[in-house]
């Protein structure tokens, strides 16, 4: 059995998520990143995860292997892991049917922004190494936080330091200077590569996190690890999207398929 579970590995790599399946094998015990990855995050994260996900809906963005689908799952959690990479699908339902999962997880191939195509809302939505990865990072943001019923952990890739300037309220159009501070809520945009990586599109800094997920109606609660935030919904922060209403109404109607006038 071991042998079939081996042969099986290596007819799915390459592999990202270093999975521990039955029999102790696992499918990428010598990760890039060094160490156990994804585990070593997930010890990060998990304290701050209720142990008892029993009744939860939860939806995975960006799944990979599934690796966190498996362990919300182990919760008690009903999950729908989504992303755009069938071979990344295609080594997360195989290891779903190895862990015996396969009646709590679900695994479609779906951008994020498809989303706004159902009404669908989660208790938990994890949206992990995704971000950064985005032409329309903003948008999926949105979309993932109007989806939100309790929390949402969400990571991505920043720029160095945790600096956060003390009033963004306003900036003069005759000084912008405020700008340029360390701590000013900004996105570098990578037009060619980042780590040779064409698909990485951008690096907030921490106070850009901070402000897009307020932006989006996320209260931050903890920083769990490096990059990290869990955040939950706050009404008074979602008052803030009428300010965008109109252009997000415009934006998911073309998703949607309706393309005429309002």
């Amino acid at each position: 059995m071991t042998d079939d579970i081996q042969r099986s590995i290596a007819r799915l790599a390459p592999w990202f998520h270093n999975l521990h399946l039955p029999g102790g094998v696992q499918t990428l015990p010598q990760h890039f990143l060094g160490g156990d990855f994804p585990a070593f995050k997930w010890r990060e994260i998990a304290p701050c995860i209720p142990e008892d996900l029993a009744g939860w809906r939860v939806l995975d963005v960006g799944c990979n292997a599934g690796f966190y689908s498996f362990e919300l799952a182990r919760r008690g959690a009903s999950v729908l892991g989504i992303d755009v990479d069938e071979h990344y699908l295609a080594q997360a339902r195989w290891a779903c049917g190895q862990l015996g999962l396969e009646k709590q997880v679900e695994f479609r191939r779906m951008e994020v922004y498809e989303l706004a195509r159902n009404d669908e809302r989660f208790d938990l939505v994890w949206f992990m190494g995704v971000f950064y990865h985005l032409r329309y990072p903003l948008l999926a943001l949105d979309l993932l936080a109007e989806r939100t019923r309790r929390l949402l952990m969400f990571q991505t890739l920043t720029m160095p330091g945790d600096s956060v300037f003390e009033d963004t309220q306003d900036c003069s159009i005759e000084d912008r200077r405020p700008l340029l501070e360390s701590g000013w809520p900004r996105m570098a945009f990578i037009e060619h590569r980042l780590a040779g990586d064409p698909t990485n599109w951008w690096a907030a800094n921490h106070a850009g996190v901070e402000a897009m997920l307020r932006s989006s109606g996320l209260r931050i609660t903890a920083r769990p690890g490096h990059e990290i935030y869990l955040c939950e919904p706050d009404a008074e922060l979602a008052g803030r999207r009428s300010m965008y209403a109109s252009q997000f109404e415009a934006a998911t109607r073309v998703i949607r398929g309706g393309v005429g006038s309002s």
